[in-house]
């Protein structure tokens, strides 16, 4: 499934009996961008359905004894038949920069293509600068802010990628 991943790490599909153990860690991996209220955002993104609904285009990473270690949340998009969607993806800080967010994108984008998918679509918020950062390394294409895209007061920064254009992510490197 997952096979370049950093020492000690394994991938699987998502299980609804991760949902509580992907909530646990939101709060603290994020830092607590946007206090209270962020981390009410969080949660409230990662309902339960998703668990239910999407194991088979999403993948859980753990390390020793089953930590979480990352998450890639996506789905097939069921009105556009070229499309796919990431809808939330989260890597423990101690793991940043070690490939294991690049490596479940790829994952992802893989899965995509297998489904005849050729754009991959993503959000974030405006004030999650490391995740736009991300984003463009991997080749994603950003949109200006979309004013409250997710509601009111929840504005986002849209990306999009051409799987046919950046072939070489979805190779190992």
């Amino acid at each position: 499934m997952i096979d370049v991943l950093p020492g000690g790490l394994t991938a699987r599909h998502l299980v609804e009996g991760d949902h509580p153990r992907v909530l646990a860690v939101l709060d603290t991996w994020w830092g607590g961008l946007k206090g209270p209220a962020g981390a009410l955002e969080r949660s409230l993104l990662l309902p339960r359905l998703y668990f239910q609904h999407f194991t088979t285009t999403s993948f859980v990473a753990e390390g020793d004894e089953g930590k979480v270690a990352a998450f890639l949340v996506g789905f097939l998009s069921q009105t556009e038949p070229d499309a796919a969607y990431v809808h939330f993806v989260g890597v423990d800080p101690q793991l940043h920069g070690q490939g294991v967010g690049r490596a479940l994108y790829r994952a992802f984008f893989a899965l995509a293509r297998s489904h005849g998918r050729r754009y991959v679509h993503c959000i974030t918020s405006p004030q999650n600068t490391a995740s736009q950062a991300f984003h463009a390394r991997l080749g994603f294409t950003v949109s200006t802010m979309k004013p409250d895209y997710d509601g009111p007061g929840l504005d986002r920064v849209a990306f999009t990628i051409d799987l046919d254009a950046h072939p070489v992510h979805l190779a190992s490197e």
